[in-house]
């Protein structure tokens, strides 16, 4: 059976990096879709780390967004080329049980990434706090609103963990200041076309919005400018800690955003997977903690949004 052409490619542009005849341990990267920029970024963080530790890197990606069916093919593949470590962001916490349940029984060590799988053994993971971070930024938001005034949310994607949490956080959030107001509360679906109908609307329905809270950076770009294109004003924060975010926080058009980097994720993923199969000693689980930006610190971050530079699992670990 043929393997999806994104993945040829993947292999391509990987085997390019290294030197001719390099002999190094091989991972194979399980990622979700090749259109989303979130999974972009882990691939390339995966690269940009793999070249660093002499990894020989392999991408497994389904042409379909988020497709079980064909993600479990991709592993049916994967494990029959023997590499020495899988790095695994399920398309489906639930449906690709069955498909780990496989590496496992093939001896393959398994790293979870993104989403936390409901089954399966895993030597390590690295997986973000969705409802940390949507807290965290959350209180960036209403400090700087001086504990008062009326907010909006701009929630993402209803069925997923990542907007239920974060959501679940920014709530949280608003319970600590009682004197801001919920104005109302929406999908965007993680995009910018239905987070600008929901802004348009609010603007219509609220004559005083004082600040937007939302689920990932694109819906934050799109109220930033929804808001600006209508003449009004409103701190807003988003998640994500992208290069786009950082450009709007120098604008003045956005307050903050925090990091959910798949960058970060695929950076120290691999690092992870160098180390387990070079018997070092691994975290059995990496929760990434918080980490906020802003005008006063994105200096710190650029490099991580413009992937340009990896962190390290000693830097994550110490903060």
């Amino acid at each position: 059976m043929k393997r999806p052409i994104p993945v040829l490619i993947a292999l391509a542009m990987t085997a390019s990096a290294l030197p001719y005849g390099a002999s190094a341990e091989s991972i194979a990267v399980f990622t979700k879709n090749t259109t989303n920029p979130f999974s972009k970024a882990i691939r390339t963080g995966a690269d940009f780390a793999a070249k660093k530790l002499s990894i020989d890197v392999s991408h497994y990606v389904p042409t379909t967004a988020d497709n079980a069916a064909e993600q479990t093919k991709l592993v049916d593949d994967a494990i029959a080329k023997k590499p020495d470590l899988i790095v695994f962001d399920p398309v489906e916490n639930q449906k690709m049980v069955p498909a780990i349940d496989k590496m496992n029984a093939a001896n393959i060590p398994v790293i979870e990434i993104t989403d936390r799988a409901e089954g399966g053994k895993f030597v390590s993971a690295v997986l973000p706090d969705d409802y940390q971070l949507g807290l965290a930024t959350a209180r960036r938001l209403l400090k700087a609103l001086d504990g008062k005034g009326n907010v909006v949310i701009l929630e993402g994607i209803p069925t997923t963990t990542t907007s239920i949490e974060r959501v679940k956080g920014f709530n949280d959030a608003i319970k600590e200041f009682p004197a801001v107001k919920l104005l109302a509360s929406k999908s965007g679906n993680y995009q910018r076309r239905p987070s600008q109908d929901a802004m348009e609307g609010w603007i219509r329905q609220f004559p005083q919005i004082d600040g937007v809270l939302a689920a990932n950076d694109s819906m934050a770009a799109a109220a930033a400018e929804t808001l600006e294109k209508r003449n009004r004003k409103a701190l807003v924060v988003g998640i994500n800690g992208s290069k786009e975010a950082i450009d709007l926080i120098k604008a003045d058009k956005m307050l903050a955003t925090g990091e959910f980097n798949g960058f970060v994720i695929g950076c120290l993923a691999v690092e992870i997977a160098a180390r387990s199969l070079r018997k070092q000693e691994v975290p059995k689980e990496l929760v990434l903690k918080p980490a906020i930006y802003d005008k006063a610190n994105y200096q710190q971050y650029e490099a991580r949004a413009e992937m340009r530079e990896c962190p390290t699992l000693a830097e994550e670990m110490k903060n």
